[in-house]
């Protein structure tokens, strides 16, 4: 199935009542920045959800960076934006593909399928010259049908018994880029390297110039991982893993996993070994 939906799409169903449009754009530099460029301006119809305030739960001794958010609450949220599972959501962020990545998975988290990323995100939307606004949009709410799919989730547990050797019909595949695989350069969690057993897949390899690549390259990116395998992503702190996640949806992998504690979970851990 294909995840991810062109500008050209997008503009010819822009006012169809069924479709839902996110604004997904964050800055971990600047986390107060999505929200200021969404306000200056974003795609006709488009909500606003924010990385760390909606798509995000509050940090803990355990859980990573960016854990999994209180999901009544998200959604909650979804439903005061006229979200449910009938409607076919299409999310974006300002062109990396990750932001919008992860909020496309906890959709599928839910349950819910009908829900793409737009491919090019926000700047390719601008660069084409299609048409903007600063109206925010006001929804009805409605209820959302939750058919919550843990399967697609794994636990810290899940991870170590790979790590350890303890379940080799699986494989770890970290999504960062080389170097902080490798240990050599960490600028952000409290140690370097990565869990033990994993493989390294960076995530932006999947991406070329804001657009997703064709599922016969992502084939390519993965061909060392086996179709019968189950698949565990995670790379820093469970967003930029969600990329892979979708890439390995595209390529045709059925058994994936997404780490949402990532590295960062791993390492609050003690005794959690470090390669």
């Amino acid at each position: 199935m294909k995840y991810v939906r062109d500008q050209e799409w997008l503009l010819k169903n822009l006012h169809d009542q069924t479709i839902r449009i996110v604004d997904c754009r964050f800055s971990l530099a600047q986390p107060e920045k999505g929200k200021r460029e969404y306000l200056a301006g974003h795609l006709p119809g488009a909500v606003f959800f924010d990385l760390e305030k909606d798509l995000s739960g509050s940090i803990e001794k355990h859980g990573g960076r960016h854990p999994l958010p209180d999901m009544k609450e998200f959604v909650s949220k979804l439903e005061a934006q006229g979200i449910d599972e009938t409607k076919t959501v299409v999310a974006y962020d300002g062109g990396e593909g990750s932001y919008a990545a992860r909020f496309w998975w906890l959709l599928h988290y839910l349950g819910h399928e009908k829900v793409f990323v737009l491919d090019g995100g926000y700047q390719e939307w601008m660069d084409a010259g299609l048409p903007i606004t600063t109206e925010t949009p006001v929804f009805s709410s409605t209820i959302f049908q939750i058919s919550l799919r843990p399967e697609i989730l794994a636990e810290m547990t899940e991870v170590k018994a790979v790590a350890e050797g303890k379940n080799r019909n699986a494989v770890l595949i970290d999504s960062r880029e080389e170097k902080r695989y490798l240990g050599v350069e960490e600028p952000i969690d409290k140690k370097a390297g990565h869990i033990p057993a994993a493989i390294n897949k960076p995530w932006m390899k999947g991406m070329e110039g804001g657009r997703y690549k064709a599922a016969d390259l992502q084939k390519e990116r993965f061909r060392d991982v086996s179709f019968d395998q189950e698949v565990i992503v995670y790379c820093g702190s469970g967003v930029t893993a969600c990329p892979n996640f979708l890439a390995l949806k595209e390529a045709g992998y059925e058994k994936v996993k997404l780490y949402i504690g990532s590295f960062s979970d791993w390492i609050s851990y003690e005794d959690n070994k470090i390669q």
